[in-house]
């Protein structure tokens, strides 16, 4: 499986734009602020139905012009398939497969695999729990489509539970019977989701560790814990230690919405601990384990989108990193630099077949290429 060609219109900054991508490796090179990042981002809508970055759909449509649209041709074995996504200013999304419009974007997610690094990552070291809970459900929910289920499931009984808290404050009278009605269902989907988290970080840990080997050269040891209110409890004597803290708060504090996890390095928080370089090398690491992960699950080569990864590695690092990726094993692959020539040079002293655009004021240009003549596992 791999992505043909992209067209846009009036997405962010580009007013229409139209590329044909190789198989194997696509580098997009251009100044800062170009409109590197957006192709990738566009390429993400086609897989996940949503932006990587700005989840406000609306705000994703150039200036002042009334829709967006991106399409985009994926060979999936030898077929073409035809992606469509579209937006009008104070409308419903569009999103058609082969012509047919989607009745929830739920069932389009993990059809074409795709992970992306990007420097927004950072955010899953930075920032609070909420960015490491969608790392995990975003890998889960490209191979598991029972786990996305009863993840929407699940946010919808805690948003009623969480509306009869606040109606039990403002009246002032505790109605244990309704409040059982939700629990009931809360903790039916989160035993269901805490499971699959719990057999995910198990079987995720070794393959993450040994790509941020590979990456590190082995100069350090990386450990991720999760953390979860189930780890320790069941989910009803939970929800029950927790009611008087649920009232007086008037939301459901304990559940696996809460759940976390914990980053190390050489036993310590690597938020606290690790520098720069080594946060990068971590987070490329996380990704690069999602990638294999959801590949041997799949039996399906995810696209692969690596932004700006020279931001903050050192050159030993990028080299693993770059010699590790250009292989065929990780089928169709995106990247961006602001230097024209150093993906040129790199990529030109391998057998990978490649592309090179120049994006400049709007503009995309073919800069380089090599003749396709490998053939990838789909």
């Amino acid at each position: 499986m791999y992505l043909k060609k992209i067209s846009l219109l009036n997405f962010k900054n580009y007013l229409e734009a139209e590329l044909e991508f190789s198989r194997h490796i696509n580098c997009l090179t251009g100044n800062n602020g170009e409109g590197k990042t957006t192709i990738l981002d566009a390429i993400h809508y086609l897989s996940f139905c949503k932006s990587f970055f700005n989840p406000v759909d609306s705000q994703n449509i150039l200036h002042d012009a009334p829709f967006f649209l991106i399409q985009g041709i994926f060979d999936d074995s030898g077929k073409d398939d035809e992606i469509y996504c579209g937006l009008k200013r104070n409308q419903k999304k569009q999103f058609k497969r082969n012509k047919k419009e989607y009745a929830r974007l739920a069932d389009h997610i993990g059809l074409y695999p795709l992970v992306m690094v990007s420097p927004a990552d950072s955010e899953l070291v930075t920032e609070g729990s909420e960015s490491r809970r969608k790392f995990i459900d975003s890998v889960i929910a490209q191979f598991d489509r029972d786990y996305l289920e009863n993840l929407i499931s699940y946010n919808k009984v805690l948003s009623h539970r969480n509306a009869l808290l606040k109606q039990i404050a403002d009246s002032g009278k505790f109605d244990i019977d309704a409040l059982e009605i939700w629990d009931v269902q809360l903790i039916n989907y989160g035993k269901k989701i805490h499971e699959r988290r719990n057999n995910f970080i198990n079987n995720f840990i070794p393959i993450f560790q040994k790509y941020y080997e590979l990456i590190s050269g082995g100069r350090e040891n990386v450990g991720i814990v999760y953390d979860s209110h189930l780890n320790e409890k069941s989910f009803e004597e939970a929800l029950s230690l927790a009611i008087n803290r649920d009232r007086a708060m008037q939301y459901t504090t304990v559940g696996i919405h809460k759940d976390d996890l914990e980053f190390t390095i050489n036993g310590h928080s690597l938020k606290k601990y690790a520098s720069q370089g080594q946060q990068k090398s971590f987070l490329i690491a996380l990704k690069l384990a999602q990638f294999d992960f959801i590949k041997n699950i799949k039996q399906m080569t995810p696209i692969l989108l690596l932004d700006d990864i020279y931001d903050k590695l050192d050159d030993l690092r990028v080299k693993q990193l770059m010699e590790l990726v250009s292989s065929t094993n990780f089928g169709q692959l995106f990247i961006t630099d602001t230097h024209p020539t150093r993906l040129s040079n790199l990529f030109s002293a391998t057998e990978a077949d490649y592309k090179v655009f120049k994006i400049s004021n709007g503009q995309i240009k073919l800069e380089n290429s090599k003749l396709e003549s490998s053939k990838l596992s789909t």
